[in-house]
């Protein structure tokens, strides 16, 4: 094999696992040793940097960043990722200095955001420093989007929300709020420079089944009966309940559900139950209040008597996987399943919808009506318009509606520019040696095995009974430091000069993981993988190959299982090895590709 380009940012930034899986691609141990190290505030903006909304996502984000955390293959579970971040959102001072100034003489050109949910809040937050002039609609009393409406207060208190949209309408965003835009061709000829879709995924999907209609006022679409309640127009709810769906949308209806006076609140889904679409912790939460789990049920039918509705009926199956791991749902043959209910909320699934937009302005749509979008630009077939976010590929989450909104942005500017906006600027980075001395780093190396620690949550009686009642109370700064300590320091990189290598083999006997291994080199990845002293089998992470060295053979190691202890360093007499500190930060609209000094 040819020898690793360790200048190509994509090797290292694939090493730092939690940062690759974020679609925003947050630096995850840079901020994290800012937190052990009490810089709260600073630890807050490398975060706002990059996922922009800190506080939010410290309580809500789906956490992509945690099953691919290195801690995960030392321990039983991963750093406290999410938390962590709430630590430095919850700690922070008074960060509006640190933000960037907004010119007061602005570069002519003026853009429209339809929506206010986390994808359009991203757009203004990287154009409105660079000098636009930004409008932004949306029918709810303020900004937030999906996150206002349809993340209950319980996990995410409306004054967290309101500071960080704040953050970014205090910029200067002329706000349009309680305005529902029903004609794309109306904005058009407002005369925007460019327009912004960050529509979300505003539809919820229904079940059309025997006894829907006589059921109708009994029966309520999951995603607007978060929003009914957010918006304090529903504020009771029957005592029997059944919840269908298995999403994290699922879980939020029980739970508010248990708060509006549901006493008997059932969970009933088509999957078994390690299939379901939840996040794992929020299944947690809706076991934690007593709400039970009715899985492999098919939905049949509603029952009404007198012209109310009184129970659904459902069909057991089982599910049966062939060879490829495709799921089929079999019926079990049992006889119906009869569930009693006062009302049911529907939770399986949102779509888009886009009555409001003309089609014939040019914006082209497909066979399942979303737009025809290049999935780099985010434009769509008509130039001037970009999508990004729910609106855009169709539901995903916060932290993915934040990464599209601002290449959707970088978009936006070069297209106002009159520049390619297909050209899309490398990423900032640097590699910088952390040596302090023969035996020192300037990062805590050791890897010991330490339990994730707990989250504390409020007692559930009074949760229960208040809805605007946080739930999970966050780490205090005793226990979030304690838990940052876990993070092994990813980005701290085992850096090889084959030059000062004397082929001593100190660095494979001290290594606790077998990942180094010098060898003969092989054109044919997988047995050089297999000739290792440990074999490389997992295929997404690179290898790390040297160049020659004096006997001929090269040094391998495996990047999977590496620690990032640092012992190969220390042990080397000759400091072939050295361990230097990895930074890479996505390049926002407008600006340059740089370094990170902090």
């Amino acid at each position: 094999m040819k020898p690793t380009d360790i200048s190509d940012p994509e090797f290292f930034h694939r090493v730092v696992d939690c940062q690759y899986a974020c679609p925003a691609h947050t630096p995850v141990p840079h901020y994290i040793r800012l937190i052990a190290q009490q810089r709260y505030s600073d630890a807050y903006m490398v975060n706002w940097e990059s996922n922009v909304f800190p506080g939010v996502l410290g309580r809500t984000c789906d956490r992509p960043c945690e099953p691919a955390c290195r801690r995960g293959r030392v321990d039983e579970e991963s750093v406290a990722i999410c938390r962590l971040k709430r630590v430095a959102a919850d700690n922070k001072g008074d960060v509006k200095s640190l933000m960037p100034p907004i010119p007061e003489k602005k570069n002519g050109k003026r853009i429209a955001l339809i929506g206010g949910g986390p994808a359009s809040l991203t757009v203004a937050r990287d154009l409105m420093p660079l000098g636009y002039s930004i409008d932004l609609y949306d029918e709810q009393i303020a900004g937030g989007g999906m996150m206002r409406s349809q993340i209950p207060s319980f996990r995410l208190p409306a004054s967290v929300l309101n500071e960080e949209v704040n953050f970014i309408t205090d910029m200067g965003v002329v706000t349009h709020y309680q305005h529902y835009v029903s004609s794309m061709k109306e904005m058009l000829e407002k005369d925007y420079d460019a327009i912004f879709v960050g529509t979300g995924a505003p539809r919820g999907k229904d079940l059309n089944l025997p006894g829907r209609e006589e059921a109708a006022a009994n029966i309520q679409i999951g995603i607007e009966f978060l929003a009914s309640v957010a918006f304090e127009h529903t504020a009771s709810i029957g005592e029997k309940v059944l919840v269908i769906g298995g999403g994290n949308t699922a879980m939020d209806c029980c739970r508010t559900a248990r708060r509006l006076g549901g006493k008997d609140v059932k969970i009933v889904v088509r999957s078994p139950f390690e299939d379901m679409k939840a996040s794992p912790w929020e299944k947690d939460d809706a076991m934690a209040e007593d709400i039970p789990f009715y899985n492999n049920h098919v939905p049949k039918a509603y029952l009404v008597e007198n012209g109310k509705l009184v129970g659904m009926q459902f069909e057991k199956v089982e599910a049966v996987y062939d060879e490829n791991g495709k799921r089929s749902l079999l019926p079990t043959g049992e006889p119906l399943v009869t569930f009693e209910c006062d009302d049911v909320l529907m939770a399986v699934g949102q779509e888009n919808s886009f009555p409001w937009i003309e089609r014939d302005l040019g914006i082209e749509f497909d066979q399942w009506d979303m737009p025809t979008l290049d999935k780099t630009t985010f434009q769509s077939t008509l130039p001037k318009v970009f999508f990004g976010g729910d609106a855009a590929f169709g539901p995903e989450n916060v932290i993915t509606a934040v990464a599209q909104g601002h290449q959707a942005a970088v978009s936006i500017d070069l297209f106002c520019k009159g520049e390619d906006v297909k050209q899309r600027l490398a990423p900032g980075t640097n590699l910088v040696s952390q040596k302090m001395g023969i035996h020192e780093w300037s990062y805590d190396s050791p890897v010991s095995h330490d339990v994730r620690y707990a989250v504390p949550h409020a007692e559930k009686d009074k949760a229960l009974k208040d809805r605007l009642l946080e739930v999970e109370l966050g780490f205090d700064l005793p226990t979030g430091y304690k838990e940052a300590e876990r993070c092994l320091n990813c980005d701290v990189q085992t850096v090889f000069t084959e030059a000062k290598c004397i082929e001593c083999d100190a660095c494979m006997d001290i290594c606790p993981t077998d990942c180094i291994t010098f060898v003969m080199n092989n054109d044919d990845e997988s047995a050089l993988r297999q000739s290792l002293l440990q074999p490389a089998t997992h295929l997404e992470q690179p290898l790390y190959v040297s160049d020659t060295v004096k006997t001929g053979r090269v040094m391998v190691k495996d990047e999977d299982v590496c620690l990032h202890c640092g012992l190969c360093a220390e042990r080397c007499p000759t400091a072939a090895w050295d361990m230097q500190k990895f930074f890479y930060s996505v390049t926002k609209a407008g600006c340059k590709p740089s370094t990170e000094q902090a």
